[in-house]
């Protein structure tokens, strides 16, 4: 062969070679962007999930209202993800500070990047978990403008700056130091893979601070009409509770952001296992609690539903970075926590009427602290936890201190002058009669049976 016929041979394979790794990039492209579609897909539809469970758990006569409650969190908050809150969140500028983003307005340059569109897509569907997570515990006696006002501060500023701290790899809960180490100003960088803190605890928050300012329904603690307040459809709850617990298979595994080596298949795959684990372990748990030890003594279905979502946001931190034996340890303290919880705000007479502190609040608060304390960093998936003498408790804990004071802070800053100014409390007359009946039309969500 000529050193001609050499040549012409080695610039086809050049070229060969080029043409196999641009197939290869976007073949990647390709199925990053089907995976990330696919998950987004899933988490849209737990607010499905979330207009069942809470629909159910409302009486009859405020159905509709807080059906439109979770159509407007939907609608409000991507718009206000588009405008504001991934700029805070994910704003992508050379010079950056590791308290919030500041680029990317209105999606502005994201087209020069089609790739950040899946991610834009992905995490604004998480966005708006935040806010259905305080609509259910404000449900029944609470002001479409005041609730239209703080859904869009939660996906304006208070939830997106949270994602900043954790998720951007810029903000101080986790960011790489000048060695190109991920660290935090704690120490080792935050483990929150799929949210229980950024998403669940900061809604938790967010719900608990709604029920105690906008103050309990009324008559909701006049022990002759207990019985009134029941949940007015069981089975809505339960078709509810499955069909989140489908959605967070889009929620926990989605949060690898691609699909494209063997690396983050395996990651899925264990984060489904995890998945599915924590949540029997709990809702068994509470089941169990509330039929043999606790009140009512008796199965209570809409228990075993709260005691399989606790389960789930339990281990939506660490679900990467732990064994399948160590979520179901997880599991079950996450259904004593969230069991504890629900006992607490009856207690102190907290009308939380679908227990989202319990769930997301007290349960992301545990996942938090769990993800400090299991994972082995010996198995190479992760973990750094206390329990194997790692150094990760301390940067979970200042992070579940840091999410309550903040969202706590603009919970209440943003409610109080609401409720003063007589814009978050729902009058007794449309308590009595129902939202439905005052104010949608039609009148009411039932035309038979009710």
């Amino acid at each position: 062969m000529s050193t001609a016929e050499l040549a012409v041979l080695d610039a086809q394979i050049t070229t060969a070679k080029s043409n196999l790794e641009t197939m290869i990039a976007d073949y990647n492209e390709a199925l990053d962007t089907i995976w990330m579609i696919y998950a987004t897909a899933l988490v849209f539809f737990m607010h499905s999930g979330f207009s069942l469970l809470e629909s159910g758990c409302v009486r009859f006569k405020n159905a509709q209202n807080i059906l439109a409650k979770n159509l407007i969190v939907v609608t409000v908050g991507f718009l206000c993800w588009y405008v504001i809150g991934f700029p805070l969140a994910f704003g992508n500028v050379e010079t950056t500070n590791k308290f919030m983003g500041h680029a990317n307005f209105f999606m502005n340059e994201l087209w020069d990047t089609k790739s950040s569109m899946r991610w834009w897509l992905f995490q604004g569907a998480f966005c708006a978990t935040g806010g259905t997570i305080v609509s259910g515990a404000m449900a029944e006696r609470t002001q479409l403008k005041g609730f239209i006002t703080y859904t869009m501060c939660m996906t304006s500023f208070i939830y997106p700056i949270v994602v900043w701290w954790g998720w951007s790899g810029n903000g101080f809960l986790n960011f790489t130091n000048d060695e190109g180490e991920s660290v935090s100003e704690f120490g080792a960088p935050l483990i929150d893979f799929a949210g229980s803190g950024i998403v669940h605890m900061v809604g938790g928050v967010g719900a608990i601070c709604g029920a105690i300012i906008v103050g309990p329904r009324k008559d909701r603690w006049d022990e002759s009409k207990s019985n009134d307040f029941a949940a007015h459809s069981i089975p809505f709850c339960v078709l509810g509770t499955i069909f989140l617990w489908f959605g967070w298979y889009g929620f926990n595994p989605g949060s690898t952001g691609a699909m494209h080596s063997a690396d983050s298949a395996h990651t899925a795959g264990l984060v489904a296992v995890n998945t599915t684990l924590s949540p029997c372990v709990a809702g068994i748990v509470v089941f169990f609690l509330r039929a043999k030890i606790l009140p009512p003594r008796s199965l209570d279905v809409g228990g075993f539903c709260n005691g399989i979502l606790a389960g789930l946001v339990a281990i939506t931190a660490g679900c990467a970075v732990v064994k399948p034996w160590e979520a179901v340890i997880i599991g079950f303290f996450g259904g004593l926590f969230y069991q504890g919880g629900s006992m607490l705000l009856r207690k102190v007479k907290v009308d939380d009427v679908v227990d989202a502190f319990p769930v997301h609040g007290m349960c992301g608060c545990w996942a938090i602290l769990a993800s400090g304390l299991f994972g082995d960093p010996d198995e190479g998936i992760g973990g750094n936890g206390a329990f194997y003498g790692g150094n990760q408790f301390w940067t979970q804990l200042m992070a579940a201190v840091i999410f309550v004071a903040w969202t706590a802070a603009w919970s209440i800053l943003i409610f109080l002058p609401l409720r003063l100014a007589k814009a978050l409390r729902l009058s007794d007359e449309f308590q009595d009669k129902g939202a439905d009946a005052m104010e949608h039309s039609p009148n009411k969500a039932y035309n038979q049976g009710y």
